[in-house]
């Protein structure tokens, strides 16, 4: 092999975004269709659920994933549809241009019409006219798959959100496979993407999982699941009655663990409840399998225990094909444009050394795993966009081959830190610490509230660089010390007596929306204040400072998510309105009230999945953009110089020292010629005079406002200029390089 050809493969000068032939109208776009949908069969129900019943077996095959994955993978196999994108190479800007701004919804909480379900009202004309006024371009859907689980015959509800996927179909409580294609065709139509999901982390307790504790076929190698002998059963918990399952506890881990079992403790227990998941491992009840023989599992769920871990490496690679296959489903047989990957950090697990927990984050395996998902996803002309609630480092190894786009869950909870103590010092180090990282801005989804709670768990911080030493409050500061004051303030500025409408979410956040997270921040001590007879002044200062976090997500390079918590300014809900969701500790359904975008059903008191309506500040997008002080027209302004200037697409250089701990600047480099953006940002509850300084300013330049194309000042001759910020504004400002006139005559 000469040197030349044993070089490492060099990058095609062909982009992503090249070939999708930008200057072609989108309908036609090309991407793979399959040849026929995949078949939904119908068969009897008959005789007892159990494995020794062909029957029952048959009726858990018409169901199962791994099924329709089969099926549908067949029909790309040998074509050539799937040689025409480059697939190799994540492409976050090539993401961002297809979709820089979305709106993220939330099956269970969306008030429609009545009778109408949850995707025909995402494929209504009207509510993509406003979106289209107001900027958005791609809606990402939420999981809307079937979800939860089955006993005997009989189906079992989510126990995450629909976060626990059981099957390819949609689950007709959200509407049918026909209305996700015509949300897709309506989105198309006004320029947008619909963002569908996949979580290749685990599955639901669906028909997979039932035909895996049946040993039926290839069924067990989905899971990461262990037979246990009889002998041994001793050591097992007993179920109790009317469950499948019983969490095992610390002394059985680790006696399993040395009895060969399985790898034993992990890194950590996420939605750690002592009495219901002190471990990530589950027994399951007897069950009797298709060769009649009875056989009891233990499994792996990080989370939790209706959602079973997906086995990556098990030599029937079942689990692998499951997950593919669901990908195809959703980009080629339903039309999506791109995928979210949930819970895809976890994909990995390796024992460790005597003593120690598992291997089980930052895993090579998940990186490789991740790999193929992203690319198959390229391969289909589409994108992927990863929650990865892991240190900086994994987000840039990740980056590197998998996703497209990763979440913004390092910056998230620093500028709800920057107005909960009006100062940005936090937010700045986060800032920083991922540029010194490697990890480009435009590769992330900078999103206000979603379904989850405000994640506070800075894991580059509290795990991964815990005894690094960073500058905090003027001294040198361990990591873990860091996420720790940073918790601290949160928990005291959003939650406790004083703010009894926040509560805590076991270790990993708060449950709350931004504006209920607001209302703690500027000292509002009950929501009942802020109802139907609200004061104005408060409710403008609760929407300033609203803006202001739109503003940050927005005016930086990226993708810019918000959901319609965000747009109608939805409060929590009371607790005891969903005091049964409570019940298992998950605080979260407090920050998922039900909300009417279109004021589809202004008597609706609940969703059709039956969410209680969320208190709203700002009312229905048709009243606000039929008022030009609305929230949704000051966001529109924000959002029409975000695009007009091409501010997500640019290139985040500095982000330097301030004058004020309250301000935040941020200086971008714009298309060539195009000069630098600069947005400014008050996170401080007062006014200041702020002096803007950054090394990438150049003398004499001149400083317009964005949003009036009105000078604001010229860059001195220490590289600065100042701005005057009311409490909680942002500017957003292009900073122009004066040109210079040669007026030495021509020789």
């Amino acid at each position: 092999m000469s040197d030349e050809q044993s070089h490492e493969h060099e990058r095609s000068e062909i982009t992503y975004a090249e070939h999708y032939h930008p200057a072609r109208p989108r309908s036609l776009r090309h991407r793979a269709r399959v040849k026929s949908p995949v078949p939904r069969r119908s068969v009897t129900q008959d005789g007892e659920p159990t494995g020794t019943n062909p029957a029952y077996v048959s009726w858990l095959l018409s169901q199962s994933m791994l099924a329709d994955a089969n099926e549908i993978s067949r029909q790309f196999s040998g074509s050539g549809t799937m040689w025409q994108n480059p697939f190799a190479n994540p492409g976050p800007r090539q993401a961002v241009e297809t979709a820089s701004v979305w709106f993220t919804a939330y099956p269970l909480s969306l008030i429609t019409r009545p009778d109408e379900s949850f995707l025909a009202a995402l494929a209504d004309e009207d509510l993509w006219k406003a979106f289209s006024d107001i900027g958005i371009e791609g809606v990402h859907t939420g999981p809307v798959k079937r979800a939860g689980g089955l006993r005997g015959w009989h189906t079992t509800p989510s126990v995450d959100g629909h976060f626990d996927r059981m099957a390819t179909e949609i689950d007709p409580a959200f509407g049918t496979e026909a209305e996700f294609r015509a949300m897709c065709g309506m989105a198309t139509w006004h320029g947008g993407t619909i963002i569908d999901d996949i979580v290749p982390g685990h599955t639901g307790k669906g028909a997979d999982f039932r035909l895996a504790e049946m040993k039926y076929g290839d069924y067990p190698g989905i899971y990461h699941m262990v037979e246990i002998e009889p002998e041994d059963w001793n050591l097992l918990p007993d179920v109790a009655p009317g469950r499948d399952s019983a969490n095992l506890d610390v002394a059985t881990e680790e006696q399993l663990e040395k009895a060969g079992y399985i790898i034993g403790r992990l890194q950590r227990v996420i939605f750690f409840a002592e009495g219901v998941k002190e471990t990530n491992w589950s027994v399951t009840a007897p069950v009797v399998g298709v060769d009649g023989i009875e056989r009891r599992w233990v499994y792996l769920h990080y989370f939790k225990d209706g959602q079973p871990s997906i086995n990556w490496l098990d030599p029937s690679f079942a689990g692998m094909r499951l997950v593919i296959g669901d990908a195809l489903h959703s980009l080629a047989d339903l039309g999506s444009g791109a995928l979210r990957l949930d819970a895809n950090g976890f994909l990995g697990v390796e024992k460790s050394t005597e003593g120690s927990p598992a291997w089980s984050e930052g895993h090579p395996l998940s990186q490789a795993a991740n790999h193929l998902i992203g690319s198959m996803v390229r391969k289909l002309g589409g994108f992927t966009f990863q929650e990865l609630n892991l240190t900086i480092d994994d987000i840039k190894q990740t980056s590197e081959a998998g996703a497209d786009l990763s979440y913004d869950f390092v910056n998230r909870p620093a500028y709800h830190h920057a107005l909960a103590t009006g100062d940005s010092e936090f937010l700045r180090l986060t800032l920083r610490t991922s540029l010194a990282l490697g990890v480009d801005p435009a590769g992330l989804v900078h999103a206000m509230q979603n379904h989850d709670e405000l994640t506070y768990e800075l894991l580059h911080w509290s795990t991964g660089h815990r005894d690094d030493l960073y500058p905090f409050r003027g001294t040198p500061t361990r990591g873990e010390d860091i996420a720790e004051a940073v918790r601290a303030d949160l928990v005291a500025a959003l939650t406790g007596p004083e703010h009894p409408y926040n509560l805590i979410f076991t270790t990993n956040g708060i449950a709350c929306t931004t504006t209920s997270a607001i209302a703690a921040i500027l000292g509002v001590p009950a929501l009942d204040d802020l109802s139907h007879d609200v004061d104005d002044a408060v409710r403008a200062r609760i929407m300033r400072a609203h803006l202001l976090l739109a503003m940050f997500n927005a005016l930086q390079p990226g993708v810019f998510a918000l959901s319609g918590w965000d747009l109608c300014g939805i409060l929590t809900l009371p607790p005891s309105q969903v005091s049964t969701l409570l019940d298992h500790g998950d605080t979260r359904w407090i920050n998922r009230g039900a909300h009417d975008l279109m004021g589809a059903d202004p008597a609706a008191t609940r969703s059709t999945a039956g969410m209680p309506r969320g208190r709203s500040l700002y009312g229905t997008l048709p009243d606000q953009l039929a008022d030009e002080t609305s929230f949704a027209r000051q966001l529109q302004a924000i959002l029409a110089v975000r695009s007009r200037h091409g501010i997500a697409t640019s290139e985040q250089i500095d982000v330097p020292d301030v004058s004020h701990r309250g301000t935040l600047v941020m200086v971008h480099r714009l298309a060539p010629e195009h000069g630098l953006h600069v947005s400014v940002l008050n996170f401080a509850n007062e006014h200041v005079s702020a002096t803007v300084r950054s090394t990438q300013l150049v003398p004499g330049s001149v400083v317009t406002d964005m949003f009036t194309d009105r000078e604001v000042g010229v860059v001195d001759d220490l590289l600065g200029f100042t701005i005057d910020l009311e409490p909680h504004q942002g500017h957003s400002l292009l900073v122009t390089v004066p040109v210079v006139v040669d007026t030495e005559d021509d020789a």
